[in-house]
């Protein structure tokens, strides 16, 4: 399968009829066990690689993570979009190279932040912003396939629990060309509800939030389109190692291993992928 043959079907998930979930692996290994479960489309996670990196989210370069996404992308034979951070520099022109530099990568798909990665002043000017989403648009028009470019509305992830802003900022995303738009950490049916109805894109949702209890049935309700689940499955792997590794190191018992996956199943799961 090609790459436009990936980017024409995730261009098509999006389109409905209704919502459909993009689970985030950290690397090649996870994303060949979510294709195995059926799932039609990846994205990658950037926190998920940082942690595998023994890093913090954010401290991973543009050429890292794409050496990243392009390894899931050989790994599976699903469409592969990228979490993308902030387009690994402030301008226009870094979001743009980052875009292209996606497309050379495999990728049919990713996504573009607000954020500026800085604690004193955590968002882009919207102006500013609506300029690196257009040249990220700009840059995706001419890779030659629908690649699908989600602009991120990052206000709910720093601190600033601002709805109007963040939907003003959503749709003038949307009036940039993003095909996709998304406002990470919204937390409830009001939020969720008033951006969906506030714009005529898809909008992605991300799940895996602690105390948020929101069914895919319960999503598409409300307008959603897309469901993401950021660094989740990363945090629960390490989870269950720390459980583990706490085990015996505070008890020095073992009993951890009686919830572990059977060696044979991942072994046989894996003697499947491609080599």
């Amino acid at each position: 399968m090609t790459q436009a043959d990936k980017a024409a079907i995730f261009q098509r998930l999006h389109e409905g009829p209704s919502a459909f979930v993009i689970p985030n692996p950290w690397d090649a290994g996870s994303a060949f066990l979510l294709e195995t479960l059926g799932f039609k489309a990846l994205a990658t996670t950037s926190a998920g690689l940082a942690f595998s990196l023994a890093r913090p989210d954010g401290a991973v370069s543009r050429e890292e993570a794409l050496a990243n996404a392009a390894a899931i992308v050989n790994a599976t034979s699903l469409p592969v979009a990228a979490d993308l951070e902030n387009g690994y520099g402030p301008s226009p022109e870094a979001c743009a190279l980052t875009i292209t530099r996606a497309g050379a990568a495999g990728l049919v798909g990713g996504s573009i932040e607000d954020a500026t990665g800085e604690a004193q002043s955590p968002i882009f000017d919207v102006g500013l912003a609506v300029e690196r989403v257009t040249a990220a648009v700009e840059a995706a028009r001419k890779l030659g396939f629908p690649f699908m470019l989600t602009a991120r509305a990052e206000n709910f992830l720093h601190g600033r629990a601002d709805l109007k802003d963040t939907v003003k900022r959503l749709q003038a995303f949307q009036q940039a060309g993003a095909d996709v738009l998304f406002a990470p950490g919204l937390r409830t049916r009001e939020d969720i509800r008033a951006v969906t109805s506030s714009v005529d894109r898809p909008v992605n949702v991300m799940m895996g939030l602690q105390g948020v209890r929101f069914s895919v049935n319960d999503l598409a309700s409300l307008g959603v389109r897309r469901i993401s689940i950021g660094s989740a499955l990363a945090r629960a792997a390490y989870g269950a190692m720390l459980k583990g590794a706490r085990e015996i190191a505070g008890r020095g018992t073992f009993s951890f291993s009686d919830d572990a996956v059977p060696f044979g199943e991942v072994n046989a799961i894996f003697a499947k992928a491609r080599p």
